[in-house]
């Protein structure tokens, strides 16, 4: 039972070397395990709905009752939503100039039939986030349908008298209790379900291109290409345009600033956690940055929760890379749709462990790509996610200085 005392993330690399191994030597009982990925992407399927929904209308909760607060909370959402959007198209520029998932020796064609990709012109697709019906909407798991009436509901839910608000309020809080404990039981078979999918895949392409491993080494090398191309989009975020709106919007030295903020940020790369790190992060902010508790108590904590920057960069990335892997050319409409969905399931992220891996399902349902692409990046989704946690909690610093400044506040790191 030692195996599972350890960590989750070392849980899943044992459990795809393993996958690996079974798939190669092992390749006529393949179909004994299979079955164990099969469940794991039916479990990650029946949450996606009722998570997105859920997480969205408590997020939208928050911002609505914060909306309170006038000037501050318009200030805080718009930078929010601004810097999100710039991290996502920064992670779309790199994607397609690297195109880590194209190859045609990945071996990843042979699932292609069936895919049910969305042909439909972009403004069809805007029109039709509109459900005529939202229960369809929900057992169909259309995607931004069920974000477009969670963001609606979410955001009437706070301009209801003050008992009803309360009620909803309390009833949501303990459906997303409910739901986060049967996201936390789907995270911990994670491995089980790495261990199925890599097992199957790997043996269904040593059969198709009749045990040639060289297919096995194009795709790590894509792996690696995809590696890098996050590791590149999220650095051109944290150190070219963050610094650039720290100087020029918050007029402070960018310098400075990450040293004020040094602490939270190595918490941040070391726990993967960006709401674990809000304690260190506001005390920081406030003694060496020198931004007020008036604005630090509202700007960090909603930023630990709907402001994900990196996280979002990181799912347009993957849905691009899964869908390169498999040989699909995506539309300007199409990647545009990966932006949008992106950037509002960044903002219903759930502030837990591999939260990007449940948000990533959403883009890939929304485009019509299939969930297996995800047993191919989840063996590295652990690495990744230390420098996107880093990144989130760099911007919501930023986020804080550039409204404490734009508030006439004096602070310790001006330029």
């Amino acid at each position: 039972m030692r195996i599972l005392k350890l960590k989750l993330h070392w849980q899943i690399l044992i459990a795809l070397v393993a996958g690996l191994l079974f798939g190669l030597y092992l390749t006529d009982y393949v179909n004994y395990v299979r079955w164990l990925g099969e469940i794991f992407l039916r479990a990650l399927r029946m949450i996606i709905v009722p998570l997105v929904f859920v997480s969205i209308i408590n997020g939208v909760g928050q911002v609505g009752s914060a909306g309170n607060l006038g000037r501050l909370g318009l200030k805080t959402i718009i930078y929010y939503i601004a810097t999100s959007t710039i991290a996502i198209l920064t992670g779309l520029f790199f994607v397609n100039l690297i195109k880590p998932g194209v190859g045609a020796d990945i071996g990843f064609n042979q699932h292609v039939e069936g895919l049910d990709l969305e042909t439909k012109s972009f403004g069809r697709t805007l029109i039709e986030i509109i459900p005529e019906n939202i229960f369809q909407a929900f057992s169909q798991s259309q995607i931004l349908s069920v974000i477009f009436f969670a963001l609606l509901f979410g955001f009437f839910m706070t301009q209801i008298r003050d008992s009803y608000q309360k009620t909803l309020n309390n009833f949501f809080e303990a459906l997303f209790s409910v739901i986060m404990k049967i996201t936390m039981l789907i995270i911990r078979i994670t491995p089980l379900g790495v261990f199925g999918i890599i097992a199957g895949n790997i043996s269904d392409i040593l059969l198709e291109h009749a045990g040639n491993v060289r297919v096995l080494l194009g795709l790590g090398e894509r792996l690696g290409l995809y590696m890098l191309t996050v590791f590149v989009s999220l650095c051109f975020h944290a150190f070219i345009t963050l610094p650039l709106i720290q100087r020029f919007i918050g007029g402070i030295n960018p310098y400075k600033h990450f040293k004020a903020v040094s602490t939270p940020l190595l918490t941040a790369f070391s726990t993967a956690s960006a709401m674990a790190t809000l304690p260190l992060t506001m005390e920081a902010v406030e003694k060496n940055d020198g931004v007020s508790n008036k604005v630090s108590s509202f700007t960090l904590p909603l930023g630990a929760t709907v402001n994900m920057d990196g996280t979002a960069l990181y799912e347009l990335v993957v849905a691009m890379f899964i869908a390169q892997a498999y040989g699909l050319d995506l539309t300007f409409g199409q990647q545009a749709i990966a932006v949008v969905t992106a950037l509002l399931a960044s903002i219903g992220a759930a502030a837990i462990p591999m939260a990007g891996l449940f948000m990533i399902t959403i883009i890939l349902s929304a485009l019509g790509l299939p969930l297996e692409g995800i047993g191919m990046i989840v063996a590295v989704d652990r690495i990744l996610d230390m420098f996107r946690t880093a990144t989130n909690v760099w911007s919501d610093t930023t986020g804080a200085v550039v409204i404490a400044k734009t508030e006439g506040e004096s602070l310790l790191v001006k330029d």
